[in-house]
């Protein structure tokens, strides 16, 4: 039986599954027998509108909330689309630590860096490894914090996680600036609930849309 749309989460991401509640799916059964193709059509459309609303709202609402530009959360949103008789749409939402590089546009300055509202102090922006430069501070730096540097270790001796990196034969540790977006975990809950209503309502303008389309064909 469908409860309509529903969240799941994990330490690392979360998930909003769309899907219409038993009672949509009872009167979309009712005006299926009549004009089954449209009905599908319709119920794909909505689902699918409400999957990009979804995806813009998220975005806007986090980036606001978090002080991130919103093309930094939309690159952590990844919408999989109904299709075909599939009557499922899914948003994944990545909430692992995210770059603070990617956040905004960083500027280096004597004193470290800045991206946005954020501050960096004895930090610099620089490509230490990959394709593009990140936001990095030396660990022995006496402006060094755990909390500018989430998903960081930094161990006495040895050792390399997602943020850290060993420069120089290991002689100069450096940790990666990110930015924890896991306040934004309790939200899923809104988020769906929202979604629901606004699937019913687009799903009614495209039910209407379909009816009279059909009606006219059939004047």
């Amino acid at each position: 039986m469908s409860i309509g749309s529903f969240y799941t989460t994990s330490a690392s991401s979360g998930l909003i599954t769309l899907q219409p509640t038993a009672a949509d799916l009872q009167a979309l059964a009712d005006f299926a027998k009549l004009v089954p193709k449209a009905a599908a059509n319709a119920q794909r459309r909505a689902i699918n509108k409400t999957l990009g609303w979804l995806r813009t709202q998220i975005a806007r609402e986090v980036g606001r909330k978090e002080g991130i530009a919103i093309h930094a959360v939309r690159q952590r949103l990844r919408a999989y689309t109904a299709k075909g008789s599939n009557t499922r749409a899914k948003l994944w939402f990545g909430i692992n630590p995210l770059e603070a590089s990617r956040t905004g546009r960083p500027r280096q300055t004597q004193a470290g860096v800045s991206v946005g509202k954020r501050r960096y102090a004895g930090a610099f922006h620089k490509k230490v490894y990959g394709g593009k430069p990140d936001i990095w501070i030396r660990t022995a730096s006496k402006h060094f914090k755990c909390s500018d540097y989430p998903d960081s270790n930094v161990p006495g001796a040895g050792g390399i996680s997602s943020g850290w990196i060993a420069e120089n034969n290991s002689r100069f540790p450096l940790a990666k600036a990110k930015v924890s977006i896991e306040a934004v975990a309790p939200l899923f809950d809104a988020w769906s609930r929202r979604a629901d209503a606004r699937l019913l309502e687009i799903l009614k303008q495209e039910l209407n849309y379909e009816l009279h389309k059909h009606l006219r064909g059939n004047a």
